[in-house]
């Protein structure tokens, strides 16, 4: 037997546009509107029950006639705004989040962590509303406490209006630039193929009714039935924080999606070393509000808990559980076994350890990890190694065996997490670069332009030892010494020439260039139209091997041609490739 449960709403966007404010004002609404026992606290979520809604958005929801038409149950939310609680929300083949908030502020736009949120949903594919908030500070703006969007706007002057709908704009613009068509909830015609824009205040409360009746919406038409379902049976979730609690030890924050947890269970869940088991002491859960007495008073201890739901779990044996770990509850012993393979399976599925070339990856948790190295293969960047924790000495030596293969995956990438400094010195003194960071986009971004860099100086030091094509004649009237080495003076016709290179002539090796001068000064190269004289050493007489007049060529050996032609081609000047084509010509002839 299943029912259907709420379904899991993250909220996440940059610091400061008021994500937790915003929360705040959901659950309030929920309180304010719900009826006895209707509302659920729990760890790190809070239940917004439809009913609540309904009351609370009536005339709202009579207007886009959604009475009566609502399956769902209402919302969960999750507690903890931003990234880090959003990447540990996963379980294999996904998210356990089915929708997302993305709070953006109004008044400034996406902002860099809005950035990286909004890349983070993309890359998990979860269906989100855009909550544009801080509508109060909207010049002009006239504010009634809690009163839907759609009512207030026709209730507003003019400029106030018209400056809504620049930043609107202005904001419509910004998610375009990432792939998003982003519209007003209202003008929104398909929204399987744009993404509906709330305006709200997480201060006054107006628009929540609008983002909630559209967050119902998206619901049920972008998230199948079945995904909701929950069934009987021993509890699945993932863990989203490890922690010391005084007096209980270490404690896991567990959101559960299907099943039951029950004080005594076996859970398999996941360390740094593999699968891990721990045993269930107490199962701990907020108080109902009406009977909170103080804040030292919110926690009860329960039985059990029925999924979807989010519990404390306090257990002998979760020391070195890492947060994004799935966990598994297991009744009959047997099967534990079986629930081991299935938590080894899916790690293994995050941790990558191969022979083939790629950066490696370090992240604080299994949910970042995942994130990461789903973002970088989105972003076409191979990864040969990814593992949580710290970065290792057998990372710099990884590293540095990838850097054989190709320069720029020499690199170790460090998200949220401290590199020891042994290592950091150790990487130091191998050449390899760590990039570290707490903003997944911008450790993307500098490793990026890092990149460039390195490739940039490999294909220099690659060019540096190939010979430029080149192309001059002697100048008659400006032999200076026939012989040993032969003086002239030439005009470089095509290409480029330098000391050291040797000359052909007609398909055949005349001698080598010792020394260019020009204005009587000793120079390094000269290049197509410069007027130079140059020492050549070698068997060579003016007047024999070669007369005034002559077209002499930069002799380039077959193989650094063939590279030339095939590989870097486009850092030959057009002058310097007509050369060389002209000169293999020759050398056919």
């Amino acid at each position: 037997m299943s029912q259907v449960r709420s379904p899991f709403v993250v909220v996440m966007g940059h610091v400061d546009v008021g994500k937790t404010l915003l929360l705040d004002k959901i659950r309030g609404t929920s309180v304010a509107y719900r009826e006895p026992g209707m509302i659920t606290q729990h760890i790190g979520m809070s239940f917004v029950p439809w009913s609540a809604v309904e009351k609370f958005a009536g005339p709202l929801v009579d207007r886009l006639r959604l009475r009566g038409r609502i399956w769902i149950p209402g919302f969960l939310f999750i507690d903890t705004p931003g990234h880090a609680a959003f990447s540990n929300l996963r379980k294999r083949g996904g998210s356990v989040a089915d929708l997302a908030i993305l709070v953006v502020d109004i008044t400034s736009g996406l902002e860099e962590q809005g950035v990286e949120s909004l890349k983070l949903i993309q890359s998990r594919g979860v269906p989100f509303v855009i909550a544009a908030n801080k509508l109060d500070r909207i010049y002009g703006w006239k504010s009634v406490e809690n009163r839907p969007f759609l009512f207030a706007v026709e209730d507003q002057e003019w400029h106030a209006v018209a400056t809504l709908e620049e930043r609107i704009g202005k904001l419509i613009e910004e998610l375009s630039r990432h792939g998003i068509d982003a519209d007003r909830y209202d003008r929104v015609r398909d929204f399987s193929k744009q993404v509906p824009i709330v305006p709200t205040s997480a201060v006054t409360g107006e628009g929540i009714a609008d983002l909630l009746l559209v967050l119902a919406g998206v619901s049920q038409r972008f998230i199948p039935r079945e995904r909701l379902q929950v069934r009987e049976g021993p509890a699945k979730g993932v863990v989203m924080e490890v922690k010391e609690e005084r007096g209980l030890g270490v404690v896991a924050d567990v959101i559960l999606y299907d099943g039951t947890l029950r004080k005594g269970d076996v859970l398999v869940t996941a360390s740094l070393e593999g699968p891990k088991e721990a045993r269930v002491r107490m199962l701990i859960m907020p108080k109902p509000l009406e009977e909170m007495r103080d804040p030292e008073d919110k926690f009860m201890a329960v039985e059990e808990v029925k999924a979807a739901a989010g519990v404390r779990v306090v257990a002998d044996g979760l020391e070195g559980v890492v947060a994004g770990s799935p966990l598994i509850a297991v009744w009959d012993p047997r099967e534990i076994p079986n629930a081991r393979n299935l938590v080894k399976e899916e790690i293994s599925e995050i941790r990558i350890e191969s022979d083939k070339e790629g950066v490696i990856v370090r992240a604080d948790t299994f949910g970042t990890l995942e994130s990461i190295v789903l973002f970088l293969r989105q972003q076409g960047v191979p990864v040969r190694k990814a593992d949580v924790g710290p970065p290792t000495h057998k990372d710099v030596v990884e590293a540095v065996l990838s850097r054989r293969k190709n320069p720029i995956y020499g690199v170790i990438l460090a998200f949220n997490v401290k590199t020891p400094p042994e290592v950091e010195k150790e990487a130091m003194s191998s050449g390899i670069k760590i990039i570290a960071g707490e903003i997944l986009y911008r450790i993307f971004d500098e490793y990026i332009k890092w990149s460039q860099e390195v490739r940039t100086k490999t294909i220099e030091q690659i060019l540096s030892q190939l010979t430029r094509p080149g192309k001059i004649q002697i100048l008659p009237g400006f032999v200076f010494r026939r012989s040993d080495p032969a003086i002239v003076g030439v005009k470089v016709l095509a290409g480029t020439i330098k000391p050291g290179v040797t000359l052909v002539k007609d398909g055949r090796e005349v001698g080598r260039i010792m020394q260019i001068q020009k204005t009587g000064r000793a120079i390094n190269e000269a290049a197509a139209g410069d007027e130079v004289a140059i020492s050549i050493h070698g068997d060579v007489i003016v007047g024999r091997q070669i007369k005034e007049g002559d077209i002499l060529y930069v002799y380039v050996p077959d193989d650094q041609a063939r590279q030339w032609l095939f590989q870097y081609r486009q850092y030959l000047r057009e002058d310097e490739l007509k050369a060389l084509e002209e000169y293999l010509k020759s050398r056919r002839k």
